[in-house]
């Protein structure tokens, strides 16, 4: 499968992104739509060049299997690292292999997060990124499960 030129990204707010795998080549152009942390899911270790400075890269390996549900405080540790970023005015990417199912299933944590109904969140997430599922049963459950502790703690 040949590599495109530039990221799959798909803008979901004005502060948060979700893509594809990127490369290690597209480090530049995300760093020009001002993203300042990348939320990696994908089992497999990004590039080393997605996390120059200034952006952070944070690595949280997880699994897109019914089998072995995304971890509930491995959401909330995106989360967590993702809100001051945003507060400061800067942009999250998150991503997994195919900005489907994980890095969705982050993206509306992280809209949760940010105030937002998981149902809001799953609409909008699908409306700006078609290709996302956050439908999907075992993604949906983990959003759900994500909000209601979410909703507990804070």
């Amino acid at each position: 499968m040949p590599h495109s030129s530039s990221p799959d990204v798909s803008a979901i707010t004005d502060y948060l992104y979700i893509s594809a795998w990127p490369r290690g080549d597209h480090a530049i152009e995300i760093r020009a739509l001002n993203v300042r942390l990348i939320l990696s899911m994908h089992w497999i270790r990004p590039s080393f060049m997605l996390g120059k400075p200034p952006v952070k890269l944070l690595w949280l390996p997880t699994f897109d299997n019914p089998l072995m549900p995304m971890p509930i405080p491995t959401l909330q540790r995106g989360v967590e690292a993702a809100l001051p970023v945003i507060q400061t005015g800067y942009r999250v990417l998150v991503h997994c292999r195919a900005g489907v199912h994980r890095s969705v299933a982050m993206a509306c944590c992280v809209l949760i997060g940010m105030g937002q109904a998981a149902d809001e969140a799953m609409q909008l997430v699908k409306q700006q990124r078609p290709v996302a599922d956050p439908q999907a049963w075992y993604i949906q459950r983990q959003i759900y499960q994500f909000e209601q502790r979410w909703r507990n703690k804070i």
